[in-house]
């Protein structure tokens, strides 16, 4: 049995190349031996049943429509901006993405930048490292 045909529309992490390249038949854009992406789409539409994309590079209109046999499009982020879920929806092709992955790192990050801003963090780290302290205090910060 031939295995499914996965497009990957942007290189992404090793890891998931590898997983993908082990379980499907996997199909790199940017790295086909074909001169143009019409030439490529011309010899392997008709295999290509998944296109794995991101936030870089999904599935446009000419993409999907060129894709006769797609059935889903993956999107390896949190939106869906470079996927024409309109064409997606009109086919009847799934679209996926990752929503909420990254919400409570983000939310940490905030907290972390607020504390380091409203506590000079990076003003006193240069104050050290650069020895001013030889000179007098740094002076008092904002409390949180």
């Amino acid at each position: 049995m031939e295995k499914v045909g996965v497009l990957m529309s942007y290189p992404m992490s090793t890891y998931l190349e590898q997983q993908l390249q082990t379980r499907f038949n996997l199909f790199k854009l940017w790295a086909n031996p074909y001169s143009s992406k019409s030439e490529f789409l011309e010899h392997h539409s008709h295999s290509i049943r998944a296109v794995v994309g991101c936030a870089a590079a999904g599935a446009d209109f000419d993409l999907i429509d060129a894709l006769p046999n797609l059935e889903i499009v993956a999107s390896y982020s949190v939106g869906v901006d470079k996927i024409d879920v309109g064409k997606c929806e009109e086919r009847g092709i799934r679209v996926t993405n990752t929503p909420d992955v990254l919400t409570d790192d983000v939310a940490d990050l905030a907290i972390g930048l607020t504390i380091a801003t409203l506590r000079r963090i990076c003003d006193c780290d240069r104050f050290v490292r650069s020895r001013d302290w030889k000179n007098g205090d740094f002076g008092l910060t904002s409390k949180v």
